[in-house]
């Protein structure tokens, strides 16, 4: 193998990292200056195709990073030039070449993402394309893998991600993070993208190396140190913090997913199990009481003691229910009243969610659980079947396999 070729393999690699790693904050900054999403994915990607070729002849740059915005930003400024006319440009153009100008190799780069997740979850948009352009932008995941989380066609989900682009930038919403007055009615789009950003890390949507869990946990605490004492933002940081606590148990050497009764406990992170604990018990002594204070509690209740306590766990679902009334929330309740002792009542509960959760998959498993459990093996056998026919993934795939091999 030559030296030039042997040299662009590890500079893929090094842009492999970065991507991974860096691309939500660096897209962020170019979007917050472009104000274009679009435009601020080509140049980012140009950038780093120029990156191949000049780090494998010249070496690393003091500051990747720099490096690549630098090179974005004059790479925007040359596409600005073709696509539009002096007179139009001129004042993109000169503030552009005055940024470039001046960063060089500064090694510092601000984190503008909390103003990019603000902008994508602008009510302004629908709240699947807040998700799906937060996923797109910040998660840096493929519009294909965002088609698969939402069950949509890839060219359905390209043409929402573009629509939302282009209705940021038609509708000019503003990139920032807004004053206090709107964020009562920004939060909650925001928290809800958070959470969803750390199920599909946990989900193991992006399969590349990407933590997503980590940076929407980062993102959490962003908003928490933003506005302290918000007992909502507490409460999704708390559930984001014990539930990544648990995420060395979640599978077993052989990649199958581990229910949470079976887990190993020496494997959670106690210092960050007691964090979350701690995060939440403060959310809930404001007395402002929502939807994230109550998964938190909930999942504090599945970690302290040796077992879970079943009763508080009803109770929290029952104040769950009040908030957010959904079949989904009924199902976990149901399960919950399940281990609390009511298995009769819980398979009526469920059997009366069929048509509308016919599609998801933890509605079969609970199903196929609980009919075990009362003795009707073979209905139970019929709902494993269906719901592994509907796993998002190899982990709980084989995790569901096994538990109809035990009947």
């Amino acid at each position: 193998m030559t030296a030039p070729a042997s040299n662009a393999i590890a500079v893929t690699k090094i842009l492999g990292k970065l991507a991974r790693e860096e691309q939500g904050r660096l897209l962020s900054i170019l979007i917050g200056k472009l104000r274009d999403f679009q435009l601020a994915e080509d140049v980012l990607q140009d950038a780093m195709v120029s990156a191949v070729s000049h780090w494998g002849r010249n070496g690393l740059p003091k500051s990747p990073q720099a490096w690549l915005l630098q090179v974005a930003h004059r790479k925007a400024i040359d596409r600005i030039r073709r696509t539009k006319t002096a007179e139009l440009a001129g004042a993109d153009l000169a503030l552009l070449m005055e940024e470039a100008a001046g960063q060089d190799d500064n090694p510092y780069i601000p984190d503008e993402r909390l103003r990019l997740i603000f902008t994508c979850c602008h009510p302004a948009l629908e709240r699947k394309s807040q998700v799906a352009l937060t996923l797109r932008t910040l998660g840096g995941l493929t519009t294909e893998e965002i088609a698969r989380a939402f069950l949509d066609r890839d060219t359905t989900m390209g043409q929402r991600l573009s629509r939302a682009k282009t209705k940021v930038a038609a509708a000019g919403i503003p990139y920032e993070v807004p004053g206090p007055e709107q964020w009562p009615a920004r939060l909650d789009a925001v928290l809800g993208v958070v959470y969803l950003i750390f199920t599909t890390g946990h989900a193991g949507a992006a399969d590349d190396g990407r933590d997503l869990a980590q940076e929407a946990l980062f993102l959490c605490r962003l908003l928490n140190n933003l506005r302290p004492d918000d007992p909502e933002i507490e409460g999704c940081l708390a559930l984001l913090t014990i539930n990544h606590a648990r995420r060395a148990a979640r599978l077993d050497d052989a990649g199958v997913r581990i229910a949470l009764l079976d887990q190993d406990r020496s494997l959670w992170e106690a210092s960050e199990l007691k964090e979350g604990i701690a995060l939440v018990e403060v959310a809930l002594s404001r007395g402002q009481l929502g939807p994230y204070q109550i998964k938190a509690a909930i999942a504090a209740c599945h970690c302290e003691g040796d077992t879970p306590d079943w009763a508080q766990i009803l109770l929290l679902y029952d104040e769950l229910l009040a908030f957010e009334p959904t079949d989904v929330v009924r199902l976990n309740r149901a399960v919950a009243l399940a281990e609390a002792g009511g298995l009769e009542a819980a398979i009526r509960i469920v059997d009366g969610l069929e048509p509308s959760l016919s599609d998801y998959q933890p509605f079969h498993a609970a199903r196929a659980e609980l009919f075990a459990r009362a003795g009707n093996l073979e209905s139970a056998r019929v709902a494993y079947e269906q719901a592994i026919t509907l796993a998002p993934n190899a982990a709980d795939s084989l995790f569901l396999q096994g538990r109809l091999f035990l009947l």
